[in-house]
């Protein structure tokens, strides 16, 4: 009986034809094939005699001659679908069958006649763990700076729980570290801010995605956003962000706290450390010395991946390391931003029309600064929410309006009309 080529044995077949024709030598075939030499020529010889048909397993359309046969499988399935047998797991039931003398088969075999009349569900195999292997340091300082946040009661009793912040180099083991409240937003640039002046730009930082114990924790404030801010700003750097799925994926920093959870909290005891200024004064004027200089590895290649502060970069930092929010412009020129009504002054120096969306950049010392187009727009903060008006003037320019504004409008107080210029 001849049967129907599949698709995969319709591509076997010719490259065994062109193998015997002299076009493919049998290696070629066995590449192509994932087959062994030896394989291949059987498949030639079997082509040889029986053409097409000889790439086709000869036993394809008979049946097992292991298999049970139908009046076996038929008492099985009438013993196991009675009411007292509901329940059985393949291995009970292989037991009953052998113990009544119904068949004495394999427990796999029951256990695929079980699944055939649906009087067993296999149940979902748990994922094993993902095999890690271990990845080489990184050849260069700087080229890989591991960062994470540690909330632990590192003053025991003496004080409140603290976060503590800490990215350690790839290549040498060395450490910078601080303790902040929580690592939201503002804590994570603070952080990264110092870093950069000390050391300059690494090429990557690896960091995890903030596990929900971190969201949920009662310090961690603006992790939702983190993320997002944190990727805009490297990205505006040139720093690669890589995110770890796993806490295994950034052993260094994990073992890191580890250690100091030891280490670290034993010393301030000691030191009678009891808050947060002294915790960080002790952090980086004993502990951190004496860590890096204990434990520094030296890397596997002279030099420092870090890319240094050029001036440019230094005058844009105080702008990347802010949270930013995207608003817009009012009819009246008011931007609304966390209940706080801003006033665009009447004079800017680029041209701003009613409905542009403007950045708002909350930087790290506390100052407002709203953004268009790479230019900083001249503002000054509401009192209260002000009164709505139809503004005449469709935008705002380098020339004063002719607009005359009605009493008691913010362009109208002497104290609006000195210019507040924010420089980049």
């Amino acid at each position: 009986m001849e049967h129907v080529l599949t698709p995969e044995e319709r591509e076997r077949f010719d490259v065994i034809r062109a193998c015997i024709d002299g076009d493919l030598k049998n290696a070629e075939a066995a590449a192509r094939l994932r087959l062994k030499k030896r394989q291949i020529q059987n498949l030639k010889r079997a082509v040889g005699k029986y053409n097409e048909q000889g790439v086709i397993h000869g036993n394809r359309g008979k049946g097992s001659k292991r298999a049970t046969d139908k009046k076996t499988k038929q008492a099985i399935t009438d013993f196991l679908k009675k009411k007292e047998c509901a329940g059985f797991g393949p291995t009970f039931a292989q037991e009953q069958l052998h113990k009544r003398g119904i068949a004495t088969i394999s427990r796999e075999t029951v256990r695929a006649i079980m699944s055939e009349n649906n009087l067993w569900k296999p149940k979902e195999k748990k994922s094993r763990e993902i095999h890690r292997q271990w990845r080489e340091r990184k050849a260069l300082r700087g080229e890989l700076v591991q960062y994470d946040g540690s909330y632990h009661r590192w003053l025991e009793d003496r004080g409140e729980e603290e976060c503590l912040l800490a990215a350690i180099d790839d290549a040498t083991n060395d450490i910078v570290a601080v303790f902040e409240e929580n690592e939201g937003v503002h804590a994570t640039f603070r952080f990264w801010q110092e870093y950069f002046e000390r050391k300059g730009l690494p090429v990557a930082i690896y960091l995890d995605k903030f596990s929900t114990y971190k969201i949920n924790h009662k310090n961690a404030v603006d992790n939702a956003e983190l993320m997002t801010q944190f990727k805009r700003a490297m990205n505006d750097l040139g720093i690669e962000v890589i995110n770890a799925n796993s806490p295994q994926a950034k052993g260094r920093v994990e073992r890191l706290f580890g250690t100091l959870q030891d280490r670290l909290v034993k010393e301030m005891r000691i030191a009678a450390i009891s808050d947060r200024d002294a915790a960080n004064t002790f952090l980086k004027e004993k502990h951190l010395p004496d860590h890096n200089k204990r434990f520094t590895v030296t890397p596997r290649s002279a030099g420092d991946a870090h890319r240094p502060l050029t001036e440019e970069i230094r005058k844009r930092l105080p702008a990347i390391l802010s949270v930013q929010s995207k608003r817009t412009v009012n009819n009246d020129f008011t931007i609304q931003f966390k209940n706080t009504w801003y006033q665009l002054e009447a004079v800017q120096e680029t041209t701003v029309f009613k409905g542009d969306t403007v950045t708002i950049e909350e930087r790290l010392d506390g100052t407002i600064h709203i953004r268009l187009r790479d230019m900083y727009l001249a503002y000054t903060a509401l009192p209260k929410r002000p009164k709505p008006i139809r503004m005449k003037i469709t935008a705002l320019t380098r020339e004063k309006p002719r607009f005359v504004p009605p009493p008691g409008h913010p362009w109208r107080k002497a104290f609006l009309t000195k210019k507040l210029r924010h420089d980049f």
